[in-house]
């Protein structure tokens, strides 16, 4: 599944969440966070959940993590040490590419 732009990551969650049946409160308990907490993410009320959480809800709604990382206003660690590893080369290829087509 590809998430459409411009949605927010919380309202996002709770759509496919609930598309797929799956309760707060179970949600919630999968991921390691409180319901009540969950539920303020999903409302925009809280900050998107860190990135070890999105992982796992990336996985139970099975949408791309990058993707949903993305929506957060988050980078994988992996992808952000590969940057700082390399800032130059690796600005200079993503900005090659901003309007490149399918992008």
């Amino acid at each position: 599944m590809t998430i459409e732009k411009g949605k927010k990551f919380g309202p996002f969650v709770r759509c496919e969440r609930e598309r797929q049946g799956i309760l707060l409160r179970e949600m919630a308990m999968r991921i390691g966070v409180s319901a009540s907490y969950l539920s303020m993410v999903e409302r925009n009320q809280f900050q998107p959940l860190a990135e070890d959480k999105i992982h796992k809800v990336a996985k139970i709604l099975d949408v791309d993590v990058d993707e949903l990382l993305a929506l957060a206003g988050k980078v994988s660690s992996d992808l952000l040490d590969i940057i700082r590893e390399h800032p130059k080369e690796m600005a200079a290829r993503l900005r090659s590419t901003k309007h490149a087509p399918g992008t």
